[in-house]
């Protein structure tokens, strides 16, 4: 046997744990909750198959049709937010400004925290009658208004300031490193050219980045899909549905409710959402590889 088939073969028995990992926990159970989902499950699995019935119920829900349209607007809004927030603090901390290793771990530090400490950081802030509210208003503007978790119409606007304060720091530090990875050549012939440096980001810097904020909002956006404990944290899906995600929705159900066949059929509408936000980012990834290899 060659030394490369043997080099070959002890990798392959070094990776066979993760493999069957891999197989048996992750994609094992993803097969098992899939089945759930065409069965009357309650609060033990069943064998009773009843075809799409819990489809037909999950999507007659006004709770769940409601969590799907919040975490849309919540997706849309948090990932767009924490690029344009993040190219803009990449933005600056590369024009190699003094204290910069200061400013990068100060940005960076609110990714560090769990969305269970944002949500509770941020709740106490816009809760009326403890936080920044109360604080304006004890210095003598009484008019001042900033309820956003207790009103129905701004609470998702609030998950999203929460969202974006926390990651747009993991934005920055992707970016910031792809703009360091430009050759100094192109910021030279910019600048004999007399480009002004805003244009220089946007029309020759911005370009070049695609594969970082690529990755960035596919991070982001995978966040999105299993975006629970800030919810929980912040207002608890309330009011009324306003903040309401499927996360939540399947939680509930699983542990609250019992209801085992209603909650797998939601997490299997999650799953086609995560294949359907990850096998675009992969085909590009791979048509962009084999336009690489041809040349």
């Amino acid at each position: 046997m060659s030394m490369k088939r043997k080099t070959n073969l002890a990798a392959t028995v070094a990776l066979l744990p993760t493999w069957l990992v891999a197989v048996v926990v992750f994609i094992g159970t993803m097969g098992w909750s899939i089945h759930l989902s065409f069965t009357n499950s309650t609060i033990f699995p069943s064998s009773t198959y009843v075809g799409l019935a819990q489809y037909q119920k999950l999507f007659s829900s006004a709770k769940w049709l409601a969590s799907l349209q919040n975490v849309v607007t919540f997706g849309i809004l948090y990932v767009g937010g924490c690029l344009l927030l993040g190219f803009l603090l990449a933005t600056a901390l590369d024009r190699k400004i003094r204290f910069e290793s200061v400013f990068r771990t100060i940005f960076l530090y609110p990714y560090a925290m769990s969305f269970v400490v944002t949500g509770l950081i941020w709740q106490w802030m816009l809760n009326p009658m403890l936080g920044i509210q109360a604080s304006v208003r004890s210095l003598g503007w009484d008019s001042f208004v900033l309820d956003w978790v207790v009103n129905r119409d701004m609470a998702i606007y609030a998950l999203v300031l929460a969202g974006v304060w926390q990651g747009a720091g993991l934005v920055m530090v992707i970016v910031l490193s792809g703009m360091r990875g430009i050759e100094a050549e192109q910021w030279k012939a910019a600048r004999i050219d007399g480009i002004p440096v805003w244009r220089i980001y946007l029309s020759i810097i911005l370009p070049q980045l695609g594969p970082a904020l690529a990755a960035a909002g596919l991070l982001l956006a995978m966040g999105v899909i299993k975006t629970y404990d800030i919810v929980v944290a912040m207002t608890n899906g309330g009011p009324g549905n306003a903040t309401e995600v499927p996360a939540k929705f399947i939680m509930d159900n699983l542990f609250g409710r019992q209801n085992l066949g209603l909650a797998t059929a939601g997490a299997t509408v999650l799953v086609l959402g995560v294949l359907m936000i990850v096998a675009p980012f992969r085909y590009a990834m791979h048509m962009r590889g084999k336009k690489r290899g041809a040349r």
